[in-house]
């Protein structure tokens, strides 16, 4: 991949704590529009290359969004199931000390994979500023992702898409790769709306009954068995949940989820993408030339931010739901505009409104000799 655009990396920043055997990066993309703004990110296998790509995303996302952030990701090599809460916990305190060169003047942090509100309240802690993250617990004024806000705006994008697309929302089926936080809360706002849950999976499966999966219910057998697929149904294997017959397809869990040999295996009409890069330009272009509509990551799933702005300007959860909403349904509805009237396919639609927004507001800075 070629790190280095027009745009960035402005900063990258390997974190090494001997000590504890902590290795991390961050990756400041761009700060045009103000501190870079990303979650952490804690797996095994994350990389340079993939926090780098998450950076640009949220470059563009928070330019979509239309919030003063720029775009920012970063990443721990650890595996959390092989680890103490206390081993964890030194982890992001070691994390959030080694930045606080940048952090919140150039970085500001939040929940991603494996990290939730309490590992914000340890970086919070540490770093000495209650500005340095967002996702915190309410006892600290946060507003944490588990609220389910990112899977909320992906609900409202999904309901335009379908407008879009002259489909209604209580006669058309549905799945969703991933049934955590952001899956489960896009499932469940789907499912009272009137739509057919068909499938959904987690790290163990797919679980596929094509008369219908009753949130509810689904949702205690998850808390109880800690898996989707002791659900009644058909078991499959995790990749197949790109294949399963449903009208709809939100991706909610991995990256590269979607390859090019899938492209011709999808039956969906409809791809929203709640994860980040879960496939490349590429192999959306494949999707845009099949005429399945996607909806891109830096769109749909921009509720996580969006509620991360309210916190840092110490909104409440009220107005957090009512800004998602509404910037969700406004952004989801200019961008398809865009992309069918210019005949050009969803992303490229966005990457150019999100572009130019970042483009004016360099100018401006130069003009201002900022």
């Amino acid at each position: 991949m070629d790190e280095y655009d027009g745009f960035g990396p402005e900063m990258i920043i390997d974190v090494y704590n001997p000590k504890i055997n902590m290795k991390g990066f961050v990756v400041v993309y761009n700060s045009s529009l103000g501190p870079g703004k990303g979650g952490i990110r804690m797996t095994p296998t994350v990389s340079r290359e993939e926090v780098i790509r998450l950076a640009r995303v949220m470059t563009w996302k928070n330019a979509l969004a239309d919030l003063p952030f720029g775009g920012a990701k970063s990443g721990i090599i650890a595996d959390p199931k092989n680890m103490s809460q206390k081993q964890k916990d030194e982890m992001i305190k070691a994390f959030s000390e080694a930045l606080k060169l940048i952090s919140p003047k150039k970085y500001v942090a939040a929940p991603d994979i494996n990290t939730s509100e309490h590992e914000m309240a340890v970086y919070a802690k540490a770093n000495g500023s209650r500005q340095s993250c967002t996702g915190k617990p309410k006892s600290m004024g946060g507003l944490p992702h588990e609220l389910g806000s990112t899977g909320f705006g992906v609900y409202h994008s999904t309901l335009i898409a379908l407008e879009h697309l002259g489909m209604n929302i209580k006669k058309i089926s549905f799945a969703v790769e991933g049934f955590g936080n952001v899956g489960s809360f896009a499932a469940k706002f789907l499912s009272n709306a009137g739509a057919k849950l068909v499938a959904t999976s987690d790290s163990q499966g797919v679980i596929y009954n094509e008369k219908g999966i009753d949130f509810k219910k689904l949702s205690q057998i998850k808390k109880k068995e800690g898996t989707v697929t002791k659900y009644p149904g058909k078991v499959l294997h995790g990749d197949e949940i790109v294949s399963v017959n449903a009208d709809v397809l939100i991706t909610a869990a991995v990256p590269d989820l979607i390859s090019a040999g899938d492209v011709d295996k999808i039956k969906a009409k409809l791809v929203v993408e709640g994860s980040n890069i879960p496939t490349t330009d590429d192999v959306e272009e494949l999707m845009h030339r099949k005429n399945i509509l996607v909806v891109p990551d830096f769109v749909a799933n921009a509720g996580g931010v969006i509620s991360s702005y309210a916190e840092y300007i110490g909104k409440n959860e009220k107005y957090m739901f009512n800004l998602v909403e509404k910037k969700i349904k406004v952004n989801t509805k200019i961008v398809l505009q865009d992309a069918e009237r210019k005949g050009i396919k969803p992303r490229d639609a966005a990457m150019r409104i999100a572009q130019d927004r970042v483009l004016r507001k360099c100018k401006i800075c130069r003009i201002k000799g900022l």
